[in-house]
């Protein structure tokens, strides 16, 4: 068995750049250049309709650049953090389906399955179920990117790359 020097773990804070890295590492291996086989590109995996919402129309250039991807991320978090503003205000703190409910839970579930799949999710108290192509749900989402401090994100309906 190799010692812990031997393996290659990054520690993580548990603040914005902790969550990010947590949550591409979970997507990509926090690989810029992959697509997967639907088609998920780059780090974040993300897919070519919410590249477009932000302009980004040009996916060999997405992939070959990490900046426009960490922006995209960015973007991406300001704009489902503003359309779960409420759901955020209201389900902070509770347990749903015995997983406590945290904001960088509900980010990374809204990065997941999308912001509208995550407000049936708890606004129906967890009986809403819905799991990606590759099985994954938004539950495990939740409660695998609990407690990062996503505050350095702020709520904006418009936010750009």
């Amino acid at each position: 068995m190799p010692s812990i020097e031997e393996i290659n773990v990054p520690f993580l804070l548990k603040n914005f750049v902790g969550f990010k890295e947590a949550v591409a590492f979970k997507e990509s291996q926090g690989k810029y250049r992959v697509v997967n086989k639907l088609g998920y590109l780059g780090k974040y995996q993300f897919g070519k309709s919410t590249l477009k919402r932000f302009r980004i129309y040009n996916t060999t250039n997405f992939l070959k650049t990490p900046e426009l991807q960490e922006k995209a991320f960015i973007a991406y978090c300001k704009v489902n953090k503003w359309i779960l503003r409420k759901d955020i205000k209201r389900c902070v703190g509770k347990t749903i389906n015995g997983t406590k409910i945290t904001e960088s839970g509900i980010l990374a579930a809204a990065h997941l399955g999308g912001a509208g799949n995550v407000k049936k999710y708890l606004r129906s108290n967890g009986h809403f179920q819905f799991k990606d192509a590759f099985g994954t749900s938004i539950k495990s989402y939740i409660k695998k990117f609990a407690g990062y401090d996503v505050s350095t994100i702020n709520a904006n309906k418009r936010a750009t790359v």
